[in-house]
């Protein structure tokens, strides 16, 4: 699968006089976790349902390998949705079965295919009950297993970390990890954004149906906004509020986090925080993910 890809390629889609995605364009490559994440409403799922052919494009393309996505290659999409997508009461391993055998599987090699991944995803105790019968986060390993069972070549997962505690994500990191290192696009989306940073390789952020940042996570956090944290023990609390661009963010005990306008001379505050008597700290520091999320939506509401 070397250099195949998923491309998004400018799809727009309304309802109505609801306008759900405005020209949304990025691609998830193969072997990269992609992180999909915005506000509710954002247009998230309506954009990873025209993905799976669930709903139509007004306009736009999606792509995968070059080639237009057929009901042959949706066929080898792996697809999570927000809502349980299960049986509640057929069982668990007749049911990913099931599944395995509508993507194509034999019936020998789907059953192996449903022992595999409940046993990896921690549920094979439970193949003979029904889903309903499960916890809501044993619903969702079953459910990461309904998109898993057909080996498939592409992942499309619409909060798949949702509901999990905290063993139950490590176990699903470390699938997500597996299936891109044997070179398929992941892509997902969730609200856990501490997880995103820790596990994407590139990130989009989506804003009232239109993606407003994407790239490396690293490469979004270094081209935030400069932040500075200053321990100065003797400095009044509103020190730095004279100086030009600079605006007080947080303060802790001696230490206070600023950010700084563009232009902003950093140095000017490092001779600011000196002359109120000894520094004990003077770093820089890059806005998380969540912080530019949070900026992003902060944006939103101004407009």
């Amino acid at each position: 699968m070397t250099g195949r890809r998923l491309e998004i390629d400018g799809i727009s889609k309304t309802y109505g006089t609801t306008t759900a995605l405005r020209g949304l364009t990025f691609d998830v490559r193969a072997g990269e976790l992609f992180g999909f994440v915005g506000s509710n409403g954002a247009g998230k799922t309506t954009a990873m349902r025209i993905v799976l052919g669930v709903l139509a494009a007004d306009s736009g393309a999606v792509r995968w390998d070059g080639a237009p996505i057929t009901l042959e290659t949706r066929r080898r999409i792996g697809y999570m949705p927000e809502e349980r997508g299960l049986y509640p009461r057929m069982k668990v391993g007749e049911q990913l079965t099931y599944l395995a055998r509508l993507h194509g599987l034999n019936a020998a090699a789907a059953r192996r295919a449903a022992q595999e991944w409940t046993e990896r995803l921690g549920v094979a105790a439970r193949r003979d009950d029904e889903v309903q019968k499960l916890s809501l986060g044993n619903q969702q390993r079953v459910q990461l297993a309904a998109a898993l069972v057909h080996d498939p070549e592409i992942l499309v997962l619409d909060e798949p970390f949702s509901g999990l505690d905290p063993v139950a994500v490590d176990v699903m990191s470390d699938v997500l990890r597996e299936k891109a290192a044997q070179g398929v696009p992941v892509v997902f989306s969730s609200h856990q954004l501490d997880l995103v940073q820790r596990l994407c390789d590139r990130v989009g952020i989506i804003r009232d149906g239109a993606l407003v940042a994407c790239g490396g996570v690293d490469e979004l956090r270094a081209g935030g906004a400069v932040r500075l944290v200053v321990d100065a023990p003797q400095a009044p609390p509103d020190w730095a509020d004279v100086l030009p661009g600079v605006r007080a963010l947080a303060r802790e005990g001696t230490r206070t986090e600023l950010e700084l306008a563009d232009g902003a001379d950093d140095q000017a505050v490092l001779r600011a925080a000196l002359a109120t008597g000894p520094v004990h700290e003077f770093a820089r520091r890059r806005p998380s993910l969540t912080e530019l999320f949070r900026s992003a939506v902060t944006e939103e509401a101004a407009r």
